[in-house]
């Protein structure tokens, strides 16, 4: 059996994980490969206006696999940690694709739901593996050896900040790490697609900075920054960023900070605005948002590139004293 995962979304964050599993099974898995200008023509073509970039992306990987496989991996994300949820676009995602796309074939919509509890996950896989075989322990010794090769592919993610690498299982740098560093942070599909960001990170590689990405932030120190909130996050992935963006701020371990934020996205929208009033408090650390849609030019974001390493550049050499953004609009001394 041929299974198809569309190469957006959660693939960035579990791929490695969704392949092991099915392949341990004995299916063949076919991956929609990298975006590119035609995935992301037939996504917008499918997907409806009001959706974010990433969603629309998706649509166009599905159809880009709908007449290569005998099923596709579209789980239906509830939750993936106790009492926090997933971007409500993730929980309707399967529904989305089965009115738009056309010919869709057989759809293994899953539902991942771990807000209770994490034992729910043996359903889960119970369902995803039953498409392949009824033999429940044979479905289950298949997760384990995937979680494993998982587990793998975080450790190499953390070490290097390198997708592409990690999930075949390479974590070793080939260059050597600048001491200058810019922090990239956003949701996954949006820092590790290197075509919906136009290679970000090897532009600012390119500059000589070293690039961090939240997926090298332990756990336990994204936790604790985020916890220093007055009330508790839930939304997963936008407590992942507010906490290693803190981490960031607290550690001073960086020489800026670039938001990469989907036009659209009603989560980005909240946190952004959060990150960007703590940054004004704090001072110290340069900071840009780049806003992405199938709008964007590769020309502009160069151009605010340029100028933001320019201006990290200038405060190093001439005024490191000078805060990003002036006096404090929160000091009762400071003008905005």
């Amino acid at each position: 059996m041929k299974i198809g995962i569309p190469s957006g979304l959660f693939f960035y964050s579990y791929y490695p994980l969704w392949k092991n599993f099915f392949e341990n099974l004995g299916a063949h898995v076919i991956q929609s490969g990298n975006t590119n200008r035609k995935i992301l023509n037939l996504g917008v073509k499918l997907c409806v206006d009001e959706a974010c970039l990433p969603v629309k992306l998706y649509h166009g990987h599905v159809e880009y696999l709908s007449d290569k496989v005998d099923a596709v991996f579209i789980p239906r994300i509830m939750s993936v940690y106790k009492n926090e949820y997933i971007c409500p676009k993730f929980c309707g995602l399967p529904e989305m694709i089965k009115n738009s796309v056309p010919n869709i074939p057989y759809m293994i919509d899953t539902i991942i739901n771990l807000r209770e509890s994490d034992s729910t996950i043996i359903d889960s896989i119970m369902d995803a593996g039953s498409i392949i075989t009824k033999n429940k322990s044979r479905i289950e010794k298949a997760y384990r050896d995937a979680l494993t090769e998982h587990r793998r592919f975080v450790s190499s993610l953390k070490a290097t900040g390198d997708f592409a690498n990690s999930q075949n299982g390479i974590s070793i740098k080939n260059k050597p790490e600048s001491t200058k560093k810019i922090a990239i942070i956003g949701h996954p599909y949006n820092i590790y697609d290197s075509y919906i960001n136009m290679d970000i990170a090897k532009k600012l590689q390119n500059f000589g900075y070293s690039v961090i990405t939240p997926e090298m932030i332990d756990d336990e120190r994204i936790n604790r920054n985020a916890g220093k909130m007055p009330k508790r996050h839930f939304w997963t992935l936008g407590r992942r960023i507010l906490g290693a963006s803190l981490s960031f701020i607290e550690n001073r371990d960086i020489d800026g900070i670039i938001y990469l934020s989907s036009f659209g996205c009603g989560i980005d929208s909240l946190i952004e605005d959060y990150l960007e009033r703590y940054i004004r408090r704090d001072g110290k650390i340069p900071y840009m948002k780049l806003v992405l849609d199938e709008h964007t030019g590769e020309a502009g974001m160069n151009t605010r590139l340029e100028a933001f390493i320019d201006m990290v550049k200038w405060r190093e050499e001439n005024e490191g004293n000078i805060p990003t953004y002036g006096r404090s609009v929160c000091s009762s001394k400071g003008i905005s």
